[in-house]
């Protein structure tokens, strides 16, 4: 899926940066362009080459969107120069999920075909490197970069394509909510909604939202795909606890004097939410709790994490979600009020503060997305 973020500061990107994908590249997993596949696999079948399946994470706040761009930091520029300084020769690198300028990835996958040569016999071509050589050395060469590594890589058939058989790819969105200021270790990592949320307005949202739908309100304009429907497999709102999170002198007394011992460890682990262990007297969603909590010490957003599975999406399709689930989780949307069709894409055209005009619907910022690729064969 491809997001572009309208909100990005000064501070975050330089002027020179753009502020949209070309309109010429196509949605991830539209997968008609058999003559791009087909390509593909010529190339790689040269002899002496090797192809990797590699498995990445990156903080997106610095990128420029993943796909290589002229002067401009992406994840596939960064990529291809450690390759490049690992085996000494340019590569390509081919993404299975193209993300815009912010998204996160927690694992997002791509390809590269190596050839790895003699150094001391130039032309000497020798066997593959083992996947965890090629692993630990690029990830050598990305230290320096602090927001990129390698996590899993694997050597795969010279005819694997890492967009093309990519069954699933799923999102994941953090909403922190209550009144209290966003703490800034969770900066670009999450979105803050100050008005209380209902969680199971959201979940019932999200029971109409799931299933193969025509979503043509769901898709800004420039989206080339040409079919508007789309099966999501999946959409979901949980409450989590809040990341980064450590456990008060409350917290840490009731865990000592709990009989329960291990198994009430293993209970959180298998829930998320640790069930009992969080007053709502230092949960920032609390607008009715007057307690304090000492000097210097914040109260806690509640939160909820939003979960969108599908082979492919449209474009801008999960941030107008998100906006929709948000907007149903506040009140100013119900769901009896046809969510299928509520939004209007010839408004968000328009707009320059990622709002609808006279509508309710707030398109959720880009920079909060976490990308995890899933199901490659």
């Amino acid at each position: 899926m491809t997001e572009v973020n309208p909100k990005v500061s000064p501070e975050e990107l330089s002027n020179e940066r753009p502020l949209k994908i070309s309109k010429t590249l196509q949605e991830e997993g539209d997968f008609c362009e058999e003559e791009e596949e087909k390509e593909a696999v010529d190339k790689s079948m040269r002899p002496g080459l090797q192809r990797y399946l590699v498995a990445v994470e990156y903080i997106g706040t610095r990128f420029c969107g993943s796909q290589q761009q002229l002067n401009h930091r992406t994840v596939v520029g960064v990529l291809q120069e450690a390759f490049h300084k690992f085996i000494g020769q340019p590569v390509t690198i081919c993404l299975s999920s193209r993300t815009d300028a912010g998204v996160h990835a927690l694992s997002n996958v791509c390809h590269v075909d190596v050839e790895r040569v003699s150094k001391r016999k130039p032309g000497e071509v020798l066997p593959p490197h083992e996947p965890a050589v090629v692993r630990k050395a690029v990830n050598h060469f990305l230290q320096k970069e602090g927001d990129i590594m390698l996590t899993d890589v694997r050597s795969v058939p010279g005819d694997f394509h890492a967009r093309f058989k990519a069954q699933e790819r799923m999102y994941f969105y953090r909403l922190l909510n209550g009144p209290e200021l966003l703490s800034i270790f969770e900066k670009d990592r999450a979105w803050h909604v100050s008005e209380e949320l209902d969680l199971v307005a959201m979940q019932e949202a999200c029971k109409v939202l799931v299933g193969h739908h025509d979503f043509s309100s769901f898709r800004a304009s420039g989206c080339q795909s040409k079919s508007p429907f789309r099966t999501l497999e999946e959409l979901s709102v949980l409450e989590m606890v809040s990341t980064p999170h450590f456990p008060s002198i409350t917290e840490r007394e009731q865990n000592g004097s709990n009989e329960e011992g291990q198994d009430s460890f293993c209970n959180k682990c298998k829930t998320g939410l640790p069930t009992g262990s969080i007053s709502n007297d230092i949960m920032a969603g609390d607008s009715k709790s007057g307690a304090d909590l000492g000097f210097g010490i914040r109260r806690r957003h509640r939160c909820y994490v939003i979960t969108a599975r599908s082979r492919s999406f449209l474009y801008h399709q999960v941030r107008l979600l998100v906006g929709v689930i948000k907007s149903v989780g506040t009140g100013d949307l119900k769901v009896s009020d046809g969510l299928l069709s509520v939004c209007v894409p010839q408004l968000y055209m328009h707009t320059h503060n990622c709002e609808f005009n006279n509508l309710f619907i707030d398109p959720s910022p880009v920079q909060l997305f976490f990308l995890f690729q899933l199901k490659e064969y």
